[in-house]
C-alpha cells in the first residue's frame, strides 16, 4: 500500500486527470453498449432489411461466468477427447516449449547481466567467455521458439478439425441439414457457423492456452526466483495487483463478449442476402431487380459497417485503458518494488555489498521485475481475449444444441401454437410434431388417416387416406399450394407426421426428381449415379458398359462423346440444358431402380415422344411412380389420380376415360 500512496503522490493532477477521464470513458462506453446490447441490437438493426427468421428475441449470455466455463469445458471434451491424441501430444510440445522458453528467457537475462558486468569491469576474458556461451546457444533458443510456433499451428489445426468432423457428423446425419433450415429457425446461415465461426473460436482457443500458459509460468518462475533474492513482498505486491486489475478490467470488458455474438451474427445476415442475389440471379435478372437488391445488400451491410464502427471505438478505449492499467502501470508498479530493496539503506544484505555487486543484483532482479510485470500484464490482456472467445463459445454451443435436438426429432419454429405447444387450428384440432405412426413396408405406400400439416402448422389436409401398391403409378394434381410438397415431403420423412400411420418403404427406396435436378460436383459418371461414388457402382457390379445403355434409353448417348468419356469434370450446371439435365435425372433413376418415384414436372423440357419412353421403361423395370404434371398425354401411364384442391379437400380414384377432366 506504500508503494501506490508514494505513485499516487509521484503523479501530477493533469497525468492523474488523464488517467481518470480513460477510464470514466471507458464506463460511459461500457454502459452505453450494454444498454444497446439489451435494447435494440444497436440502431443501425433498424435497417429495413428481411432475413431469416429467429425463434425468439431472447439473447445468449456471452461473458466470462461459471456458464462460459462449462460450454468451453463442453466444447473442450469434444477438441481432446483423450490423453493419447494428437491434440494431446502437440499440447504437450507447446507446454514443453513455453517452459523452455520460460527457462531460456531467465537465462539469457543471467547470462546478458554478465556480459554488462564484464563490460563495465573491463574484464575481456569474462566478456568472451560468456559472449560466446550467448553465441552457442542462439541455435537453441531459436528452435526452442519455432518449436512453439510449430505446436501451436498445429494445435489450431487439430481443433478445427476435431471440432468440424464433430459438427459435420451431426449436420450431415440424416435430413438435419434440411431440417436447419426448413424446419427449425433458432439458427439463420449455418455455413457460417460451420466455417468461419469453427475456425475462429479454435483461433482463439490455442491462442488463449499459449497467451495464458506462458505468462503464468513466467510469474511462478519469477515469483520463486525474486523471493530468495528480494523477499516475498515484491512478488505478493505484484500478484496483488494483478488480482486488482483483473477484476476491475473483467468487470469493463462485459460486452466484449455480447458484441462478438452479434458481430458474427451480422456478418452472416451479409452473407446470406448475398447467397441469395446468387442462387436468384435468374429471376432477379428477369424481374431487373437489380435496384431493390443493391439497397438489401446495402442495407445490410450498413448494419454490419454500423456495429463494427462502435465496436472499434469501444476496442479503442478498452485499449487505452488496458495499455496504461496492464502494462505501463504494471511496470511502474514493478520499478517501486525492485528499487525498494536497494533504496532502503537499512537492508542488511546491501551494507556491505559494493557498488558492482549491487548493480549486478539491481540488473538481474530488476529485470526479472520487469518480465514478471510484462507476464502479469499479459495475463490481465488475456482477460480480453477471453471475453471475445465468450462469444464464440456460445455461437458454437448454439449450434451444438440445435444439431443434438434436430437429431433427437426435436426442433423449433415459430408456429401457431395452443396448450402444450400443440399446433391448433380454429381450435378444433389439436396436432402434436411426430405424433403420427410411421411403419415401413415393401411396395406399399398407405397414408391412414394422416393430416397434412407444414412445419408452421398450417393445416392442408385434415386427414389423408389412400393406398397404393407397387406397380400402379399415380398422377398427383392440384393448384399451386395445395399440399403436393407437402405430400411429398412428408412420404419422403423430411416433415414430421402429426398424426395417422404412413406405410411406406425405406427412405432409401423412395427417389425423388425435381423439375431443376441436382448436379453435384464432380464427373459425368458422378452425375448418373448420384448419390453413389465409383467404389460403390463398383460393388453393385454395374459396369460403364450399363451407364452407357441407360444414357441410350434417355437419348443422351451423345452427351458421352461430346464431354469426352465418363470421367470428364465440368460444371454441369451450366453445360447441360435444361432437357438434358432432366434426362440426366432419369437415368439416375434408372440406375438405382428403387420401388417408388416421385417425379415433381420433372420431364417439362423433354419432348412428348421421349417422355413417353421413359416413362414405358419404369414400368418395365418396375419402378411405381408418383407424378406432377399438367401434361394430359401422362394420364395413360397412371393408374390413379389424387387431386387436392387447395382447400382441404382431396379426390383419390381410379383414372378412366371420365376423368380425365381433373387433369386441366
Amino acid at each position: 500500500m506504500a508503494a501506490l500512496s508514494k505513485l499516487a503522490e509521484s503523479m501530477t493532477p493533469r497525468k492523474t486527470a488523464v488517467v481518470s477521464g480513460l477510464a470514466l470513458a471507458a464506463f460511459i462506453a461500457y454502459h452505453r453498449l450494454t444498454a444497446k446490447v439489451k435494447g435494440k441490437r444497436l440502431a443501425a438493426e433498424e435497417l429495413p432489411v428481411v432475413i431469416a427468421p429467429s425463434v425468439s428475441d431472447k439473447k445468449e449470455k456471452a461473458a466470462v461466468d461459471k456458464v462460459f466455463f462449462r460450454r468451453l469445458l463442453k466444447i473442450l471434451r469434444i477438441l481432446v477427447p483423450g490423453w493419447f491424441t494428437q491434440e494431446a501430444w502437440y499440447m504437450t510440445i507447446v507446454a514443453l516449449a513455453l517452459v523452455a522458453r520460460t527457462y531460456c528467457d531467465v537465462w539469457m537475462i543471467t547470462n546478458g547481466t554478465y556480459i554488462e558486468s564484464a563490460i563495465i569491469g573491463r574484464d575481456v576474458e569474462l566478456f568472451k567467455k560468456y559472449l560466446f556461451r550467448f553465441i552457442y546457444a542462439m541455435p537453441g533458443i531459436s528452435l526452442v521458439n519455432n518449436i512453439m510456433k510449430y505446436g501451436l499451428n498445429m494445435l489450431k489445426l487439430r481443433f478445427r478439425t476435431r471440432l468440424s468432423n464433430h459438427l459435420y457428423d451431426k449436420y450431415l446425419q440424416g435430413f438435419t441439414y434440411y431440417k436447419m433450415s426448413n424446419l427449425d429457425n433458432r439458427l439463420s446461415n449455418a455455413d457460417q457457423l460451420l466455417t468461419q465461426d469453427v475456425e475462429k473460436f479454435c483461433d482463439s482457443v490455442a491462442e488463449l492456452y499459449s497467451n495464458l500458459s506462458k505468462p503464468l509460468l513466467d510469474v511462478v518462475l519469477y515469483t520463486v526466483r525474486l523471493t530468495g533474492a528480494i523477499g516475498i513482498q515484491g512478488p505478493g505486491f505484484m500478484l496483488f495487483y494483478l488480482t486488482m486489475t483483473g477484476l476491475i478490467l473483467t468487470r469493463l470488458r462485459r460486452p466484449i463478449g455480447k458484441l462478438t455474438v452479434i458481430e458474427q451474427k451480422l456478418e452472416g445476415e451479409y452473407r446470406y442476402v448475398n447467397s441469395r442475389l446468387i442462387t436468384n440471379s435468374e429471376e432477379i435478372a428477369f424481374y431487373q431487380g437489380n435496384e431493390k437488391e443493391h439497397f438489401v445488400i446495402n442495407s445490410s451491410f450498413k448494419k454490419l459497417i454500423s456495429h463494427i464502427e462502435n465496436f472499434i471505438f469501444f476496442r479503442l478505449q478498452m485499449g487505452i485503458v488496458d495499455n496504461i492499467v496492464a502494462k505501463y502501470l504494471a511496470t511502474v508498479v514493478g520499478y517501486l518494488v525492485v528499487s525498494r530493496p536497494f533504496l532502503n539503506l537499512a537492508t542488511p544484505k546491501f551494507l556491505t555489498s559494493t557498488h558492482s555487486e549491487r548493480l549486478e543484483d539491481y540488473y538481474k532482479s530488476g529485470r526479472m521485475l520487469v518480465k514478471m510485470a510484462e507476464a502479469i500484464g499479459r495475463i490481465v490482456l488475456a482477460g480480453r481475449e477471453m471475453t471475445r472467445l465468450a462469444g464464440f463459445t456460445a455461437r458454437v454451443t448454439d449450434l451444438i444444441k440445435v444439431l443434438d435436438d434436430l437429431n433427437k426429432g426435436h426442433y423449433e419454429r415459430t408456429m401457431v401454437q395452443g396448450e402444450n405447444g400443440r399446433v391448433t387450428e380454429n381450435n378444433k384440432m389439436t396436432l402434436k410434431p411426430g405424433s403420427g405412426k410411421l411403419v415401413f413396408q415393401d411396395h406399399i405406400i398407405k397414408f391412414d388417416r394422416v393430416p397434412l400439416v407444414t412445419p408452421n402448422g398450417d393445416v392442408l389436409i385434415k386427414e389423408l387416406t389412400f393406398e397404393v401398391r407397387s406397380g400402379r403409378n399415380v398422377l398427383v394434381c392440384g393448384p399451386n399450394g395445395c399440399g403436393k410438397s407437402s405430400l411429398f415431403r412428408t412420404l419422403g420423412e423430411l416433415w414430421p407426421l402429426f398424426g395417422g400411420t404412413m406405410t411406406k418403404p425405406d427412405k432409401r427406396k423412395l427417389f425423388y426428381i425435381p423439375q431443376r435436378p441436382y448436379m453435384t460436383v464432380g464427373t459425368l459418371r458422378d452425375q448418373v449415379i448420384y448419390p453413389d461414388t465409383h467404389e460403390q457402382q463398383i460393388q453393385k457390379r454395374v459396369k460403364d458398359k450399363d451407364l452407357e445403355a441407360i444414357l441410350e434409353k434417355v437419348q443422351l448417348a451423345y452427351v458421352l462423346e461430346r464431354e469426352n468419356g465418363w470421367n470428364a469434370v465440368q460444371d454441369w450446371m451450366d453445360v447441360l440444358s435444361g432437357g438434358e439435365k432432366q434426362r440426366i435425372a432419369m437415368a439416375r433413376l434408372f440406375y438405382h431402380k428403387p420401388q417408388f418415384a416421385i417425379l415433381d414436372e420433372c420431364t417439362s423440357a423433354v419432348s412428348v415422344d421421349v417422355e413417353g419412353y421413359m416413362y414405358k421403361h419404369c414400368r418395365e423395370v418396375g419402378i411405381t411412380l408418383f407424378t406432377v404434371s399438367h401434361r394430359k398425354s401422362l394420364w395413360e401411364h397412371h393408374e390413379y389420380y389424387l387431386h387436392m384442391d387447395g382447400r382441404g379437400s382431396y379426390v383419390f380414384k381410379e383414372i378412366t376415360p371420365d376423368t380425365v377432366e381433373f387433369g386441366s
